[in-house]
């Protein structure tokens, strides 16, 4: 199947290929591919090194899906996300939601080697070093940015694999306008989603705020999940060279976890909260532009770890922390002469945990438990850190570019991080790209002081160096869109645990090929697809070998409509001894209709051929289910 899904994708592409038939460049649509997540500021995609996807809001919500990240995982080649149920990723034993790129990634217990971003800020649990995928809403998102490859030169610590920027929804049209849109959904399993949203732009100033509320039985007992919360932001445009804004938001989720088919479990319980809140002032002048920013982001959280129903006992304490990431950020660019940008920035950030047991009946800490050991309850780390990025068209087909970081962590110590590239554009729609960047981890609170292999005293920095070359062309006056890319993974120093102690002695070799390509074949209708292998020394949980993704998308002035076919070869739910792997054929469909202006119906179903695979070990994921429901504007 896997076999027969790739060459009949590769044969597709190679078909179109062929529609390139005149010289006259009508490549209007790439030349305005601008993002913000290469270097921190809006750049056009073709004069980059890194490798970036955008999916923007229209393909985020095509599907009413309440998070952002199943989308990204289909549009993106090599991105994986485990999930476990209809709605609800949770935290601690058993979850799911860890994300993985081009096989580096990291568990909901372990550290992320992916880093999430909102709005170019950090978003982990400051304890374990991970991100929380419940908080990732499509209700904030106006568009996600993801980067393959390390990106620790801008972003520091975790963006080992790449990033995941969530660009939220400020409103920023020229006009003054205001806009309201309702969401309401229903379908298997007793799954409700609801989502309402207003947008105002009035003079200079903007304002965007949404609400949600989520919940499902999900389709094992014990497994419900609830979730409710909002988002708010506010801009105000000085001038036509400052501008600035505000934003923060809360959400908060109660979810159960019945265990594992062989092993159930009681009581298994999460009340997890978490927010951010960003205060931004931006400069935007001919010959130079940057921004100074203030971020928090922060949780509480409450779990029951439960007890084995047969036989087991309830618990008597519940594990409780707080954390707290928060930082402030500076960047500036100018312009030096002509093609030239050259980036300087400074980062600050504060990392805070607090981890402790609760009696469960008095509410009262606990300060002495063998069971957990836990070394240090109350702790904090700080990291600083400065860089600079030159880039400068040599001409108009060629592009180099080069930055360096140094990273200083109050416990783990100094990082130099280089980076380079060089862009050829041999013709005016097509860039061939070589890069090579380096990106690391600082070690986690939990590394260094929580429970028993706790080590603070000689932990440092996990370390990857990236190689990449890769072609992306554009033709059939930009209707047909492909790309290539080639890398090489090269990762030491990885934490593990030898002999009960925390320990920098891992090594790992990852290396791949990725392949994506997009096709307008009419104004209603078009194709996409995209296909990763990679290859593993020390294969890794939930990071197939193979990925793909496939598919046919329609739209008018009433209807939409898209089918979609993903695959999952090699896909290991376990590794070492008891190592198991599977193959996962996955097709799903949606469709809408617009009656009126006001009003849209839609549905969508997921695993319409009802196939029986698991992305978590022991937890069977549901075979077909649907959902259906009606959007409001006005």
């Amino acid at each position: 199947m896997k076999n027969v899904f790739l060459r009949n994708s590769v044969m597709i592409a190679c078909m179109l290929m062929v529609c390139e038939t005149n010289a006259e460049l009508r490549d209007t649509l790439s030349m305005r591919e601008v993002v913000v997540t290469g270097n921190r500021q809006a750049t056009d995609i073709r004069h980059l090194p890194a490798t970036v996807t955008v999916i923007d809001r229209e393909q985020l919500i095509s599907e009413h899906r309440t998070s952002v990240l199943p989308t990204v995982m289909e549009q993106v080649p090599g991105l994986m996300v485990t999930s476990r149920g209809v709605m609800g990723y949770g935290v601690s034993d058993g979850a799911a939601g860890s994300i993985s790129l081009r096989g580096l990634g990291g568990s909901t217990k372990n550290a992320a080697q992916m880093l999430i971003l909102i709005d170019g800020h950090p978003q982990y649990q400051g304890i374990f070093g991970h991100g929380i995928a419940d908080s990732y809403l499509t209700s904030i998102a106006e568009r996600v940015e993801v980067l393959r490859g390390p990106a620790s030169l801008f972003y520091g610590s975790n963006a080992m694999g790449g990033v995941i920027n969530i660009v939220t929804r400020g409103y920023d049209t020229l006009r003054d306008t205001v806009m309201t849109g309702v969401t309401l959904g229903a379908g298997s399993w007793g799954t409700v989603q609801a989502e309402a949203s207003n947008q105002v732009r009035k003079g200079k100033f903007s304002s965007t705020v949404a609400a949600h509320f989520n919940r499902s039985d999900n389709h094992r007992p014990n497994m419900g999940f609830a979730q409710y919360g909002g988002y708010v932001r506010l801009g105000y445009n000085f001038s036509t060279n400052w501008k600035a804004y505000a934003d923060a938001s809360i959400t908060h989720w109660n979810s159960s976890d019945p265990g594992e088919v062989s092993a159930p479990m009681s009581e298994r319980e999460q009340w997890i909260t978490r927010g951010t809140a960003n205060l931004v002032l931006e400069n935007r002048y001919e010959r130079t532009g940057g921004s100074i920013s203030i971020y928090d982001n922060f949780g509480w959280h409450k779990i029951n770890d439960g007890y084995k129903t047969a036989g087991g006992a309830p618990q008597t304490e519940l594990f409780r922390s707080k954390d707290d990431v928060a930082g402030l950020s500076w960047q500036q660019y100018a312009v030096l002469f002509p093609g030239n940008r050259t980036t300087v920035g400074v980062d600050y950030q504060h990392i805070f945990g607090h981890a402790w047991y609760e009696d469960r009946e008095t509410g009262e800490t606990i300060t002495n438990r063998n069971k957990r050991d836990i070394q240090s309850t109350n702790t904090h780390e700080n990291e600083i850190a400065a860089y600079i990025d030159f880039r400068q068209d040599i001409a108009n087909w060629l592009t180099l570019d080069a930055g360096v970081r140094y990273d200083h962590h109050s416990t783990a110590g100094g990082e130099w991080i280089p980076q380079a590239g060089i862009v050829v554009r041999p013709i005016a729609t097509g860039e061939l790209k070589v890069s090579f960047a380096k990106g690391f981890r600082n070690p986690t609170l939990r590394e260094m002081y929580l429970y028993k292999p706790a080590n603070h005293d000689s932990l440092r920095a996990e370390r990857v160096l990236n190689y990449e070359l890769s072609w992306r062309h554009r033709i059939a006056g930009g209707r047909f869109t492909y790309g290539v890319n080639l890398f090489l993974l090269d990762g030491d120093n990885m934490i593990q645990t030898v002999a009960m102690r925390n320990v920098n002695v891992g090594k790992f070799k990852n290396k791949g090929i990725e392949l994506e390509a997009n096709y307008r074949v009419h104004k209603n209708w078009s194709i996409s697809t995209n296909h990763s292998l990679l290859d593993m020394e020390t294969p890794i949980i939930a990071a197939p070998k193979y990925k793909g993704f496939l598919s046919c998308n329609y739209s008018s002035s009433r209807w939409a409509a898209s089918l979609n076919l993903q695959y999952l070869g090699s896909l290991y739910t376990a590794v070492g001894a008891s190592e198991q792997k599977q193959n996962v054929c996955l097709l799903g469909a949606s469709a809408s209709y617009r009656p009126t202006a006001f009003l849209r119906i839609w549905a969508r179903g997921e695993n319409l051929l009802a196939r029986k695979y698991e992305l978590n070990l022991g937890y069977p994921m549901p075979r077909a289910t649907v959902m259906g429901g009606v959007d409001f504007s006005f």
